[in-house]
Formats: structure tokens, C-alpha cells, sequence
């Protein structure tokens, strides 16, 4: 009997893979209540779920006895093992045991520690390079007839082994679940040890996601007080933007008539929200968080309110990190909300702006936690209007990541407010300070074209102001100015 030959993988890391859409140092808190049970267990059941050995259990099966029967015998290392395992999945493509093993291989991967799931996940894709000789075949072939049957030879011939390893994985039960775990425990590799084949790998699993996750495929649903524990359980672990304090809490953010949540979901994952958005009916525009999540906020109907104030939109998978959601999540809630709520007029966010005190601190010549001497109210929107309008990253586009997002869906910035977060993570990645970017349909596409095209951020006249106001704002001498640039400004 032989053991199948080591796989080689070229696995890819993403550091850039897109920045979480609305909130800065928090994070995505990973669910407690995933399929990945070797996460969720304590050492000590750990243990015993590699004493009863998922590879032995195989090995002991009908499919063991197939897999025996064609030559493959997995060793028991599990970095090793799940190569063979894996060889064995595309040795067995497309016969009915396909499902069966890559159960097998999930079951044996999930209790395998993170030592031996990096080690696979890193040589998996070197194991199965490009066949070369069968794309030079089919190039020739190409050449020659130029018709479908070679078209599809060609394309056949150049298709990632990776790319079909994941499909096949995909089979298994909860494949689709499974696959995002292990693509978070790839983004998990210190950028240091990450290879070409990890980037490889990662981008073949990016690409295989954005076709799964595509808008069209998800369903939106409202999330509210009657939905399941365990939905609402993720909601208060995954919010990024402004922690949820319990039960009551999220209450008070999901039940009253003038709350809304929305969220995106996959067919495979009908309570583990892709990502989702929280939404305040409101009479103005607020210019604190405070007037939104407050306890002792006075509600109002929503035949009452004028505006619709998106105020977190946080992201929940960690593995689906770089697949956009967040702009036709907008887009289409925007339009649930015009349908049932025709006389609201105004569609904005309260939003936190995550990288400006870093980018203050160096603009002081300081570290982030530095010591230099904090700028006044006035002076902090200033400040915060050029690091929004002026401070560009990667591709001439706005530093600042949830400017990038909101700017980069056509939203107009609005306008800006001090002391607006007075939470321990708003003052310590904005100095308390949040914007308004205003959704005017109308106004979207020229929006989104200056920007990419131009590289202008547009902005309210309110904001332009602040642009040109003197360091100091030195309102005495500019008083018309002043009196002016209030009248623009949204109402705090």
C-alpha cells in the first residue's frame, strides 16, 4: 500500500483584503457558536477529540476501505494526513464518496491544532502546480480550431487544482461555513510567514467567495427583538462600531418602533449574519452617538421622522474579509425603507472616523498614545475635514477606511462633529469626533465619478469651510464666514 506524495501549497495572504466597513480597533468578534468545534472546545475536550481520531474513524469506515482499496493511506500527523486527504478528494472527483471525504477531511482538520492547519494550508497549493504540457496541448489546440470544444479544453487545462480542491470541499456539510473558518485561519498567519502559495491560495478562496456571496444569491432580512436567541446572541458578539452592554441594550437598538436592523444572510448560514447595519428613524441629523444609543432617549413614531441615520455597520465573518457587502446592503435597505417609509427625506450616517487620532498624532510628531496637546473642538474639525478631504492612501483614495467606503458609494461628507463619541474607542481613534455622509441619490453617481476619476471628496459647504478656515479658527475675524458656514452645517 503507498502513501500519496506531499502536497505542495501555494496558499495566499492578504493583508490588504478590505477594511472592515464601519468601525475601527474593535473588530469582528468571531462567533462562540460556530461549526468549527476544535475552536470551541476547552483543552481538555480538545484532547479527547484527538484521541477519538477523525482520521482512524475514517480509516475504519466504508470510505476507509475505498480509500485503502486505490493505494491511499493517510499517516497519522495531521499536517501530513490532510494532504493525503486532500489528494484523495481530487483523485475522487466526481464519485458519489466525494461529499463523505470532505466531510472526513473538515472533521480531521477542525481537530487538528493551528500548527497543523497553517502547515496545510501552506502547502497545498505548491503540492498541485499549473500542468504545463496539458496548457501547451491545449493552447495548440486553440490555435488550430479556435471553437468551443477548445475554448473549453483551454480552459479546463488552466483551471487552479486549488479552485477545484475548494469545490470540492464544499460538498461536505456546512462546506460553505467551513471554508470561511479556514480562510480566517489562513489570514491568521503573521504577515512574516506568509508565502507566495499562501497569497495563491488566499485568492483563489477570495474569488471562489465572491461568486458564492454575490449580492444577488444573499437575502435580506430585518433582525428585531422576535428573532432567534442565537441570531441575536451574534448580533451583540459581531457589533464593531459601538458595543453592545447585554440584552437590554441590544434591545433598545432593535425593538421600538423608531429602530431598525437589517442584515444579509447566505442560504447555508440562515442565523449567522454575513453583515449587517442598524438604523435610527430620527427627526434631524444627529451629531452624537449619545442621542442615538442613549437609555434615556425619548422615541418618537415613525411617521414622525425625517431622516434615516445608518449608524454601525459591522462585518461578521472574518473569513469573508475583502468580499463587498456593505454598499448593496445600503443600496437596498435605502430602498426597503423609501418603500415603506415614502415621506422620510434624508439618508446619512453617524459615523466614527477610526484612523484620524493616528493620523493626528503623526501629523504632532507624535505616537498615537503621545503626549502632545490636544486641539480644542473647533480646531478638531478642522483638523478632521483635511484628514478626510485631503489625507489619500493606495490609489489616490481617502486614508481613512470608512471614508473610503461611504465616499466610494457616492455619499457627499456632511458634516462633522466634537465630542460626538465620548466612549473609551471614540476618544481613543478619533478624539471623540464623528461625520455625517449624506446618501442623495441624485448626487451618486457624480460623487463616486470626482472621486475616482478626480480624486476630489465631495463635500458639503459646511465642510469646505472648515477647509478654509484659519489654524486657530479665528471666528472674530471671520464672523460672516462663521455665521455662513453654521447655516450649511447639519443640526447637532
Amino acid at each position: 500500500m503507498t502513501t500519496l506524495p506531499q502536497l505542495s501549497t501555494d496558499l495566499g495572504y492578504s493583508p490588504d483584503a478590505g477594511a472592515m466597513i464601519a468601525s475601527g480597533s474593535q473588530g469582528s468578534a468571531r462567533s462562540e457558536v460556530t461549526m468549527n468545534t476544535a475552536r470551541q472546545q476547552a483543552p481538555g475536550e480538545a484532547t479527547a477529540a484527538r484521541r477519538r481520531n477523525p482520521l482512524d474513524i475514517l480509516m475504519n469506515s466504508g470510505l476507509g476501505k475505498l480509500l485503502r482499496g486505490i493505494g491511499i493511506a493517510p499517516r497519522q500527523d495531521s499536517g501530513e494526513s490532510l494532504l493525503d486527504l486532500a489528494d484523495a478528494l481530487l483523485s475522487l472527483r466526481g464519485r458519489a464518496s466525494g461529499p463523505a471525504l470532505a466531510s472526513a477531511f473538515f472533521d480531521l482538520y477542525e481537530a487538528s491544532d493551528v500548527a497543523a492547519r497553517q502547515e496545510f494550508l501552506a502547502k497545498i497549493h505548491d503540492r498541485h502546480p499549473a500542468d504545463g504540457k496539458a496548457i501547451d496541448k491545449a493552447i495548440a489546440k486553440w490555435q488550430e480550431k479556435r471553437d468551443d470544444a477548445s475554448a473549453l479544453a483551454l480552459n479546463q487545462a488552466s483551471e487552479s487544482v486549488s479552485r477545484r480542491l475548494i469545490n470540492q470541499l464544499n460538498l461536505a456539510p456546512q462546506g460553505t461555513r467551513r471554508l470561511i473558518d479556514m480562510r480566517e485561519d489562513l489570514l491568521a498567519v503573521p504577515k512574516g510567514a506568509a508565502t507566495e502559495g499562501l497569497a495563491a491560495l488566499d485568492r483563489e478562496l477570495e474569488c471562489a467567495f465572491i461568486a458564492w456571496f454575490n449580492a444577488g444569491f444573499l437575502e435580506l432580512r430585518r433582525i428585531g427583538w422576535d428573532s432567534s436567541a442565537e441570531l441575536l446572541e451574534r448580533i451583540i458578539q459581531y457589533e464593531a462600531v459601538h458595543q453592545i452592554q447585554g440584552w437590554e441594550d441590544l434591545r433598545r437598538r432593535v425593538e421600538p418602533a423608531d429602530r431598525r436592523c437589517y442584515g444579509f444572510f447566505h442560504p447555508q448560514m440562515p442565523e449567522d449574519p454575513l453583515i449587517f447595519v442598524e438604523v435610527a428613524l430620527t427627526a434631524e441629523v444627529p451629531g452624537s452617538i449619545h442621542a442615538i444609543i442613549s437609555e434615556e432617549r425619548e422615541g418618537i413614531r415613525p411617521s414622525e421622522a425625517n431622516c434615516a441615520i445608518f449608524y454601525s455597520i459591522s462585518n461578521c465573518q472574518v473569513g469573508l474579509k475583502g468580499i463587498p457587502f456593505g454598499n448593496h446592503l445600503i443600496k437596498r435597505v435605502v430602498g426597503l425603507l423609501k418603500k415603506e417609509l415614502p415621506h422620510l427625506r434624508t439618508f446619512a450616517t453617524l459615523s466614527p472616523v477610526p484612523g484620524f487620532a493616528k493620523w493626528l498624532a503623526k501629523e504632532q510628531g507624535k505616537d498615537a498614545d503621545g503626549s502632545a496637546t490636544m486641539p480644542g473642538a473647533s480646531d478638531l474639525r478642522r483638523l478632521a475635514a483635511r484628514y478626510l478631504c485631503e489625507a489619500k492612501g493606495k490609489g489616490n483614495q481617502p486614508l481613512d477606511p470608512v471614508a473610503r467606503f461611504h465616499l466610494g458609494n457616492g455619499a457627499r461628507l456632511e458634516a462633522i462633529h466634537a465630542n460626538a463619541d465620548l466612549s473609551a474607542n471614540g476618544q481613543k481613534q478619533s478624539h471623540g469626533v464623528m461625520v455625517n455622509y449624506l446618501y442623495e441619490l441624485s448626487d451618486i453617481e457624480a460623487n463616486f465619478f470626482a472621486l475616482t476619476e478626480l480624486g476630489t471628496v465631495a463635500a458639503s459647504k459646511g465642510v469646505q469651510s472648515l477647509l478654509d478656515e484659519p489654524e486657530g479658527g479665528n471666528r472674530k475675524a471671520n464672523g460672516k464666514k462663521a455665521k455662513s458656514k453654521n447655516k450649511d452645517a447639519l443640526a447637532a
